[in-house]
């Protein structure tokens, strides 16, 4: 479990394809207090540490999350968003995030205003119905506050969120451009709220 709160950007500096992808990423971790096993979110992904050395840690990435995340996410080069999993005591700083990502949205424009910017992205109709003006949503890891949702035809929706230096700064998103993919975590009460009203319309069907 995360907050959506980076710590730190890695870089994927090594890209090996095994039975899944094996990628190694450096980090600024203290590696050694980082155990084999343990979770960390890259990009939004939760990944498990395989293995680790002084300045990176890799982990093994499988066809199912290559299909369901952002294409180029784990190119060699690529810097990733980093979270190491939440402690019992740590501040929830964010809104928790699972590190599942639900879906795939693109950037559609990067807009200055002041010293922030405002990013619109364009979301698939699965997730459409779970983003909501004032709610929360990761994207590609970081937690951001949804500012206005405008449905498109077809059923895809487009959401602004506003993003000030701070995290322009401590996340990679400060180098977004139109036409990226990015990972998108809808919030987990949505999720379980949408689960609830599927049983409901079954139910109803039935009878």
């Amino acid at each position: 479990m995360f907050t959506g709160i980076i710590t730190d950007i890695g870089r994927v500096v090594g890209v090996e394809q095994r039975g899944d992808l094996r990628l190694r990423i450096a980090t600024a971790y203290d590696t050694a207090s980082i155990d084999l096993g343990a979770s960390i979110a890259c990009s939004g992904v939760c990944l498990t540490v395989v293995d680790k050395g002084a300045d990176w840690f890799a982990v093994d990435v499988s066809a199912e999350t290559l299909s369901r995340t952002a294409q180029g996410a784990w190119n060699d080069g690529t810097r990733l968003n980093l979270e190491r999993a939440l402690r019992v005591g740590d501040e929830l700083g964010g809104h928790i995030v699972t590190g599942h990502v639900d879906g795939i949205g693109e950037v559609v424009s990067v807009i200055r205003e002041g010293d922030s910017t405002r990013i619109t992205i364009e979301a698939p109709e699965a997730i459409a119905p779970y983003i909501a003006p004032k709610g929360s949503i990761a994207m590609d890891g970081v937690s951001l506050t949804v500012n206005e949702v405008e449905d498109q035809p077809g059923g895809a929706v487009r959401f602004g969120i506003n993003m000030i230096p701070h995290t322009s700064e401590m996340t990679n998103l400060g180098e977004i451009a139109p036409g990226r993919a990015v990972n998108l975590e809808i919030d987990v009460l949505a999720r379980y709220l949408g689960r609830m009203e599927q049983l409901r319309s079954r139910i109803r069907n039935v009878r």
